[in-house]
């Protein structure tokens, strides 16, 4: 009667196993069927937790730091961070409260990183004093070099982009095109900062803002000398109703003689940038290989 027992128990768990599977099955295919004819709505917990980091904390936080700061800043100086931010093409990510958020929150890490570091470990007093101040200024200044070098490099590219692109301008204009259709075929061609304005400025002459606006516009965003030389030609040529082929055809020719002399001046100052790591890197070690094996016998001779 035990082994009945037992043979009728583990049919039983066998019979409830397979039930339990199946109904485990049909369940799984049920939300397989309703996620495929019915896209459920995200919960707020998922929308929150796909916006990247920084704009969930870090962002939020450096705007709170920054009208602290705010009372202590001139409106001239927030203008003028406006304007750097357009100039690197960070205008639309990055508000002018938000960097000066950023530069006061890392200033004030720094030098709470500094305190910690004053306080666990010992040395003289002016060190221990000083490193906060320091460290508190390098967190103020890194930020603002940043946005410095990254202009730099935008201002670069556009200056580099500048000739070939009025070179299809001149091309598209000649062979038919309007001025506006000749943009659109730089933008079409290529991708990079000066086409990514471009696109901008025809955006705007779409929706409604007059071409000399949206080309003034364009020459304030960007602020590089060529771009702004060309700009001021065909504002003014459009005001006198001069043919634009022939003020394109003009500028082109001006690119290009900018771009080689900018190249020859380049050239120019090549070997005096290498007057420093051949002095102090190259020089030294020709020194030893050439004149270490005589060191010893002129060390000989006079003993």
């Amino acid at each position: 009667m035990l082994a009945a027992a037992s043979l009728v128990l583990a049919a039983a768990g066998l019979v409830v196993m397979v039930l339990g599977l199946r109904a485990e099955r049909r369940q799984v295919v049920l939300e397989e069927r309703l996620a495929r004819f019915a896209q459920r709505p995200p919960s707020l917990d998922d929308l929150e937790l796909a916006v990247p980091f920084r704009h969930r904390v870090i962002l939020p936080l450096a705007e709170r730091l920054a009208h602290f700061v705010l009372r202590f800043t001139p409106g001239a100086s927030l203008h003028r961070i406006e304007q750097r931010l357009v100039e690197a093409g960070l205008d639309g990510s990055l508000r002018p409260l938000t960097f000066l958020g950023l530069r006061f929150g890392l200033a004030l890490t720094m030098a709470s990183f500094a305190i910690v570091l004053t306080l666990a470990g010992s040395g003289p007093v002016q060190y221990r004093v000083g490193l906060p101040f320091v460290l508190a200024a390098l967190g103020w200044i890194v930020p603002n070099a940043w946005l410095s070098r990254r202009i730099a490099q935008r201002k670069r590219a556009i200056q580099r982009a500048l000739p070939d692109a009025i070179d299809l301008l001149v091309i598209s204009v000649e062979a038919g095109l309007g001025f506006d259709q000749a943009l659109l075929r730089v933008v079409e061609k290529w991708d990079n900062e000066l086409t990514r304005e471009f696109a901008r400025t025809l955006s705007e002459m779409r929706m409604g803002i007059p071409r000399r606006q949206a080309l003034r516009d364009l020459a304030r965003r960007v602020n590089v000398d060529d771009l702004n030389v060309f700009i001021a030609s065909l504002v003014q040529a459009d005001q006198l109703g001069v043919s634009i082929s022939q003020v394109l055809r003009a500028q082109a020719n001006q690119m290009r003689l900018r771009r080689r002399q900018r190249a020859q001046e380049l050239a120019h100052k090549a070997p005096i940038k290498m007057i420093f790591p051949m002095v102090f890197l190259i020089f030294p070690a020709l020194y030893v290989v050439i004149l270490g094996p005589a060191i010893p016998r002129i060390v000989e001779a006079f003993r």
